[in-house]
């Protein structure tokens, strides 16, 4: 019994098949237009000259944060922001966590201070 083919056209058929498949990939190759001319919006002069002047600032090469503190764009007063600050500071149950325990939760019990010297100055006593 014969095969389709011998094995001494094995290596023919081996190097049509590799051609077939270079020329498919070569079809999809995409055509070089050369180099596309740049296009901006400041002339050669501008930019030698903003070019300049940044290589003559100072401290250019100095890491982020060494300069000192950067300016913050604020947004509240500091008196409400320390005052939020030391109420949060003050609440009694601020360490515990509904994940402290299994299945428990977190009830407070205990009347944060700054409400109860605020209670305490509306009623006028002077007991705090």
């Amino acid at each position: 019994m014969k095969s389709l083919f011998q094995y001494s056209q094995l290596p023919q058929l081996v190097a049509v098949a590799s051609f077939a498949m270079l020329a498919a990939a070569g079809a999809k190759a995409e055509t070089y237009e050369g180099v596309h001319p740049a296009v901006s919006a400041m002339s050669r002069a501008d930019v030698n000259a903003e070019a300049v002047r940044t290589a003559a600032a100072p401290d250019q090469n100095v890491v982020r944060g060494s300069r000192g503190p950067e300016t913050v764009a604020v947004s509240k007063d500091r008196a409400s922001v320390v005052a939020e600050a030391m109420r949060t500071a003050a609440q009694p149950d601020q360490n515990v966590t509904p994940g402290s325990r299994v299945n428990s939760k977190v009830v407070s019990t205990m009347q944060n201070p700054f409400d109860a010297r605020a209670s305490a100055a509306a009623s006028s006593s002077s007991r705090l």
